[in-house]
């Protein structure tokens, strides 16, 4: 069975380096890729039927979190952020994030959390 994620961000060059730290649990079909490059592209996804197990243009990463949280609840969200400040930690965590995380991203770190993200979903 694969896990869809939903990859969020502006920054052109993220969809790119996600595949290549993912390429093998890819092709062995554990993760299923999206991207988005806004918010609100993000929130169309969802809409329009991508079932993922998030500074952007016209709307944050904290917005989106309590966007999708209201929308689906029990969608579990991760966030990546280049800002690790404590009060957006307090409310990624208030507004139901699973998980932040700031960049640059420790891809093994990452991969460890989806797949317990995975295994509690089980």
């Amino acid at each position: 069975m694969s896990v869809s994620i939903l990859v969020v961000d502006d920054e052109t060059d993220v969809a790119e380096l996600f595949r290549q730290h993912f390429r093998r649990e890819a092709r062995r079909g554990t993760y299923v890729l999206h991207f988005a490059a806004s918010g609100e592209e993000a929130l169309d996804t969802l809409a329009n039927g991508v079932r993922p197990d998030i500074n952007m243009p016209g709307m944050d990463g904290l917005t989106l979190l309590r966007e999708i949280k209201t929308r689906r609840p029990d969608l579990p969200v991760m966030m990546v952020t280049a800002y690790g400040d404590e009060e957006r930690r307090r409310l990624a965590s208030e507004y139901g994030a699973a998980e932040f995380i700031t960049k640059p991203v420790d891809f093994d770190f990452l991969k460890t959390q989806l797949r317990d993200l995975s295994d509690a979903a089980d």
